[in-house]
């Protein structure tokens, strides 16, 4: 289970990094060169989005690269990951795999609570 949660962790945050780019990257532009009614509009809340681009990705990578040894702090790095790209991205085409991929990897580290390795988490 710990090898899922790395490998759906790693995935699942090198695809939100894609979602993040994009994200970050269509608010930076909108700001730099300004709306365009009914095609371009700046999004409500540009902080989170930015904030959030960043994160995400960051938390589900370094959750995933933590499953195999610390499964529980892993795992709950993986669900705040995917929690904040459903908080500030929704839930759409573009982000059901990230955050399916995250959600699942978290449970399957947090659900390993008997490890291959001496150290449990509980």
């Amino acid at each position: 289970m710990r090898n899922a949660a790395l490998m759906l962790g790693i995935i699942g945050g090198l695809m939100a990094m894609l979602v993040g780019f994009f994200s970050y990257g269509y608010t930076e532009a909108v700001a730099r060169y300004g709306e365009i009614e009914g095609l371009f509009e700046q999004v409500a809340n540009m902080e989170v989005i930015r904030a959030a681009s960043f994160l995400s990705p960051l938390l589900a990578i370094a959750g995933g690269a933590m499953a195999k040894v610390r499964a529980l702090w892993g795992g709950v790095l993986l669900l705040l990951s995917a929690g904040g790209m459903y908080y500030a991205f929704g839930f759409n085409v573009f982000t059901m795999f990230p955050i399916g991929f995250c959600v699942v990897g978290g449970l399957l580290a947090l659900a390993a609570g008997k490890p291959d390795e001496p150290k449990a988490h509980f």
